[in-house]
């Protein structure tokens, strides 16, 4: 977070003029819509922000929404394009001999097919003729359906689909409500609304699919040729995503970064909860970038944002990025190591002035903050080595313990109102949120508490903590609201291999409920030649592959891979071979839970 901004080189138009360069042509209007009629995207509605920046906004976060809030067709240099600002992410369009390629089909097939259209309109009805997924996050490979024509290629980095699913589907239902939050889903879009979330403006919410890569970039140096094109890969697991990838265009002397660099502060865990990101070997991955790619590249370009331009440039800007996240690690393990928890190391972290006057630094997505705790988290866990922080009460004992310490709800009300009066919003918040959470009746406490919101988030540099303060404070005055987007659609769950469907069954068992069920079933895919054998036992539901099965199953099925689903997600037995007790099908259903995917996060 940056507290002030009168040292910020504001003067400095340069990215402006690179967000605009090799501009072809807009999509107008910029309303995206369904095959219903329903709006999946509407970037128009941040013209606003061409506007003076309002003293409900941080200037640089305004800034920075004035650059990612451009949209149409750019050419990035001879033969390669981008579609930018008709979904979070960028689509890149590759021309080759036949047709073109597509990299990153952004994260919804109608948004993903208006930029193919953009493409077209500008150069041509060329077909798409291979496809490239950079990583494993849905803002680049759920569109997928909005390009792919016929049988091509599909690209990805070794792991891919194991952090597709683990991303988006073990953790899928905590993970995108919190998304809500995080990208102001369910904000107006305005000067005292959403703004952005410094990555991008927001996320589509059209249909996602997913379709499986047919081939594998599994070591850096691997080289493919696709539809005539020469790519250089290089393999960067556990950056920005367990499977990412950079590569190379040899006779195009460009270079795509994916999403590890970007022009901001990335997340080392993002807000919406990940995996922890690995800051030293992110660091160590963008350093061999430049050892292998900076001295023949004329532009870099990635998954978000807009590119750079020249040598020299492009070769500074990857290594100040390099050194934003080894400072990041390196310093909060000497923090950690001299004592701090991560919330002391966090507020100690101070910046090198270079990467403070670099834009491209700035934690406009993720934070500095945010990120030192990241780096904490990883190293050691969610406990500090305090014993008085080992066992505490959860929200709700806790918050109501507090407050009979205080004096009750009203007193505590009056003072946070002091505290907020003197400046102080994090205290008062603190103070606040106790007494919603151990009176969530309390009517001015989520009044105040809104109030308290609102200011944190136009004092925040940050996108996605300004969303999440803004969220939190419309929650409070008007309840759950926004729905969060599913991410397990039959599309995207058809997509997981057999093992991966049986893990996403096991996480959603009601486990007391299974407790007193012992039961096993034996799954034969006539189509794979496979046998799977499931057990449901102490309210745990395991798998594996049956080569010789010994032991009789209470039932076997025998089924092709399609009609998995129908079984798992409504117990549907219509044309399939059984032989044994049906009824064990229904068992397990029984007690599969069906997950609340708009839960209270601001309340109890």
């Amino acid at each position: 977070m940056t507290e002030t901004t009168s040292d910020l080189p504001f003067h400095d138009r340069t990215d402006f003029e690179d967000a605009d360069r090799g501009f072809v042509g807009a999509l107008e209007p910029c309303v995206i819509t369904d095959a219903s009629g329903r709006v999946v995207w509407d970037n128009d509605a941040y013209g606003f922000l061409q506007g003076e920046c309002p003293d409900t906004a941080h200037p640089s976060l305004w800034r920075q929404g004035q650059l990612v809030s451009r949209q149409g067709l750019y050419e990035v240099c001879e033969g390669i394009y981008q579609v930018r600002g008709l979904d979070l992410s960028n689509m890149t369009l590759v021309e080759g001999d036949e047709g073109v390629i597509v990299i990153d089909p952004l994260i919804s097939a109608e948004t993903a097919s208006a930029a193919l259209a953009l493409y077209r309109t500008h150069r041509g009805e060329r077909r798409v003729t291979a496809v490239v997924y950079t990583h494993a996050h849905v803002d680049h490979f759920g569109g997928v359906h909005g390009v792919l024509e016929g049988d091509v290629p599909i690209l990805a980095p070794d792991g891919f689909m194991e952090s597709a699913v683990s991303e988006n589907v073990y953790a899928g239902v905590a993970m995108s409500r919190r998304a809500v939050y995080m990208y102001g889903a369910g904000l107006e879009k305005g000067p005292a609304g959403q703004i952005g979330c410094g990555l991008g403006m927001t996320n589509s919410t059209g249909t996602i699919g997913l379709v499986a890569p047919t081939v594998t970039i599994d070591r850096t140096g691997q080289e493919e040729v696709l539809d005539g094109v020469r790519i250089v890969f290089q393999v960067t697991p556990g950056t920005e995503c367990p499977a990412e990838m950079n590569f190379y265009f040899p006779d195009r002397r460009a270079l795509c970064m994916a999403e590890n660099a970007t022009r901001n502060l990335h997340n080392l865990v993002t807000l919406r909860g990940a995996l922890v990101r690995d800051a030293r070997i992110w660091s160590a991955y963008l350093d061999e970038a430049i050892d292998l790619f900076a001295a023949d590249t004329d532009v870099a370009f990635a998954s978000h944002h807009w590119p750079t331009w020249g040598g020299d440039r492009v070769a500074d800007y990857l290594a100040l990025q390099r050194d934003l996240y080894a400072y990041l690690h390196d310093q909060t393990l000497r923090l950690m190591n001299k004592g701090l928890n991560g919330a002391e190391a966090a507020e100690a972290m101070v910046m090198p002035p270079a990467l403070e006057q670099a834009w491209h630094t700035h934690g406009y997505y993720g934070s500095v903050s945010h990120n030192v705790k990241a780096v904490y988290q990883r190293y050691l866990g969610w406990f500090d080595g305090n014993p008085a922080r080992l066992w505490q009460h959860p929200p709700v004992e806790a918050s109501v313990r507090y407050v009979e310490c205080m004096g009750g709800a009203d007193a505590v009300v009056a003072t946070a109102q002091g505290y907020a009066d003197r400046g102080d919003l994090r205290f008062a918040a603190e103070l606040l949120d106790r007494v919603v959470f151990a009176q969530p009746d309390h009517a001015l406490a989520k009044e105040r508490l809104a109030g308290v919101y609102d200011l944190l988030a136009y004092g925040a540099e940050n996108g996605t903590w300004r969303n999440f303060y803004l969220t939190g404070a419309h929650e409070l005055r008007n309840g759950v609201g926004a729905e969060s987007v599913s991410v397990g659609s039959p599309e995207l769950l058809s997509a997981l291999t057999v093992g991966q469907l049986f893990d996403a069954v096991a996480i959603r068992i009601d486990g007391p409920t299974a407790w007193d069920e012992d039961l096993t079933m034996d799954w034969r895919f006539t189509d794979l030649g496979e046998t799977h054998r499931v057990t449901l036992r102490n309210g745990a539901l395991t798998h594996r592959v049956v080569v010789d099965p010994t032991a009789p199953a209470d039932l076997t099925l025998s089924l092709a891979r399609p009609q998995m689903l129908g079984v798992l997600l409504g117990g549907n037995l219509d044309g399939i071979d059984t032989v044994g007790d049906e009824d064990v099908v229904a068992r397990v259903v029984r007690v599969v839970e069906l997950a609340d995917r708009n839960f209270p996060i601001v309340t109890p």
